[in-house]
């Protein structure tokens, strides 16, 4: 049941992917439609993270308020009613109006499926279930492109829009035949609903008391204490709010979503002027994005979170940087290396950048805050997604790709220093050893890998 239910809520990512992804391939058939200008096609582009950004401010208090389950079936809802609303529209204001709405779908969900599946999942596995939901997200992406490329052609955007709600109708069937998170039932007080959610999850020859027993001592420890968003300020929390705040402006700064949505413009600027080279090659990144995020998922639980991510933020950083001088100095630096330094910069993306913020995210907040700091966490992911997507077309035609990559470079390598520092080591500990941890006023940075439970296991 864990492995359905990992799935059913990782389709919550498939919908992003895609829908972040079909507007790059979609765009060439719009414009014939409805031609639009830099800045108007940049805020439409951009207005699916704006909506993720709205959703997220408030996705943290409408997750405790009503549930995990319960905020994810509204969020299927809001894809099937935004996908339609995109195929059908008549005028640009229409298609700003539906990626919008999509955009609020994906921000709820962007917080309560990883909080969902990290909630659910056994601890020997818990971090390559979590990472279910961004492997959603790659392979949305990548159907994105291969729709785009199959099916490309004048009014082929309203089909390539439309898709989006056979995905969207088979999340919200799924979800029904679902539990509701047994840490936000012994949250609430129903025990006995707990547990037979757990039994349901975890099968027979469990000890699901043990387990609930963990659970229900955490939240009489927490009763009476504050809640919201104001206790992430306190001097025990902040830390977790520092690290879930910081590696998604770390994310969004290496710079994945210009590469993703603006692809073609960037193997345009290479020096790749062939259409059909551009999609092919933009059909290679999404490919790679997805096997290397398979590849993650074996991992993350056997190397652990820390070195995954030094490994994932040099790897961009140096990808970056080549790609950067290969700009300045066309001759010197043969175009197939750019296509190869891309292919290798989404690979170390996919690796360790991409998941892991989802994962510690859903990982290091309290029970009694976990909706809140997630919350917080995906502002910081959603505000940065914004800025880059929306600024990436000003700096292009301002300072140039160059500069621009040169920029994304340099904060990738900040991101080893704040991983070395601030970010915890969680593989093999529980939800609640880890916030014990953080509770009793040690460094968040200093907790290290528990060996005794770390070798993944299967319930």
């Amino acid at each position: 049941m864990i492995y359905f239910l990992a799935f059913v809520a990782a389709i919550a990512g498939f919908l992003f992917g895609y829908d972040e992804g079909v507007i790059a391939v979609a765009r060439a058939s719009l414009d014939k439609d409805f031609p639009m200008g830099p800045l108007v096609g940049g805020f439409m582009t951009a207005a699916v993270p704006l909506g993720a950004l709205v959703a997220a401010s408030v996705a943290g208090r409408i997750t405790d308020r009503f549930g995990r389950r319960s905020v994810l079936m509204a969020a299927a809802a809001l894809f099937m009613v935004g996908a339609l609303v995109a195929a059908s529209i008549s005028a640009v204001w229409m298609l700003i109006v539906a990626r919008f709405v999509l955009g609020l779908a994906i921000g709820m969900a962007a917080v309560a499926a990883p909080l969902y599946i990290a909630e659910c999942a056994p601890l020997a596995i818990r971090g390559a279930l979590v990472s279910t939901y961004q492997l959603a997200i790659t392979v949305g992406i990548l159907m994105s492109y291969l729709t785009g490329l199959m099916i490309a052609g004048d009014g082929t955007w309203r089909v390539m829009f439309g898709l989006g709600v056979v995905p969207g109708a088979l999340f919200l069937v799924g979800l029904a035949f679902l539990p509701e998170s047994p840490r936000w039932l012994v949250l609430k007080g129903f025990t006995d609903k707990a547990r037979a959610g757990l039994g349901r999850l975890r099968g027979p020859g469990w000890d699901v008391d043990r387990e609930l027993t963990e659970m229900v001592r955490t939240a009489k420890e927490e009763a009476g204490q504050r809640v919201g968003y104001s206790a992430l300020l306190e001097p025990s929390i902040r830390p977790a709010l520092i690290v879930g705040v910081g590696l998604f402006f770390l994310q969004q700064l290496s710079g994945i979503n210009a590469v993703i949505y603006y692809a073609p413009e960037i193997f345009n600027h290479a020096g790749f002027d062939s259409a059909n080279t551009q999609m092919l090659a933009t059909v290679g990144i999404g490919t790679v994005n997805v096997l290397t995020t398979i590849v993650a998922m074996f991992l993350i639980d056997r190397v652990g979170r820390r070195p995954l991510l030094v490994i994932g933020f040099l790897g961009t950083a140096f990808t970056m940087l080549v790609i950067a001088l290969g700009v300045v100095f066309p001759g010197a630096v043969p175009s197939w290396i750019i296509i190869a330094m891309l292919l290798l910069y989404i690979a170390s993306f996919a690796i360790a950048v991409g998941p892991l913020p989802h994962l510690l995210m859903s990982e290091i907040f309290p029970l009694r805050v976990r909706g809140p700091g997630m919350s917080m966490a995906s502002l910081s992911n959603w505000g940065f997604n914004f800025l880059v997507v929306f600024a990436f077309p000003l700096m292009l035609a301002g300072p140039g790709l160059a500069f621009t990559f040169t920029v994304f470079a340099v904060i990738c390598l900040g991101g080893i220093a704040f991983t070395l520092t601030r970010v915890p080591e969680t593989t093999g500990h529980s939800l609640e050893a880890i916030e014990r941890h953080l509770m009793s006023g040690q460094a968040l940075g200093a907790m290290r890998r528990n060996e005794a439970v770390a070798a993944p296991r299967t319930a």
